[in-house]
């Protein structure tokens, strides 16, 4: 049993180092993307987990800055510009449905975190 763990874990741990930066961060919006809408899908029952699935996508989000304003970063400077806009967009609009919260206000959220992962994935 324990040899097929280690055989497990071995291959989970190549698979993670295969995956690119961009798939991850796609893989990781869409995460952030399907938590929102099913929150807005079923508001009766789990309109409790809003808080939370705002917060993922929040600090999602700040790490996608965190990793844009890296002096290190290769991305030409007007992609910088439009994603930190895009930023600033996320961060207000999660403010506003924090303080009026609403299942339709989580649609453009969850479209930009679908659209971005698309353009990350190359679709």
């Amino acid at each position: 049993m324990q040899n097929g763990f280690n055989a497990y874990a071995a291959a989970a741990k190549a698979a993670q180092s295969v995956v690119s930066p961009r798939e991850l961060e796609a893989s990781l919006l869409i995460k952030a993307a399907t938590r929102l809408q099913a929150v807005a899908d079923d508001w009766s029952a789990r309109e409790r987990e809003l808080d939370e699935a705002l917060t993922y996508n929040r600090r999602l989000w700040t790490l996608l800055v965190s990793a844009v304003i890296a002096e290190d970063n290769p991305l030409p400077v007007g992609i910088k510009t439009n994603i930190l806009g895009l930023a600033n967009f996320i961060f207000n609009q999660t403010f506003k449905i924090a303080a009026d919260p609403k299942p339709q206000s989580l649609g453009v959220l969850v479209s930009i975190n679908r659209d971005i992962a698309a353009g990350l994935r190359g679709r």
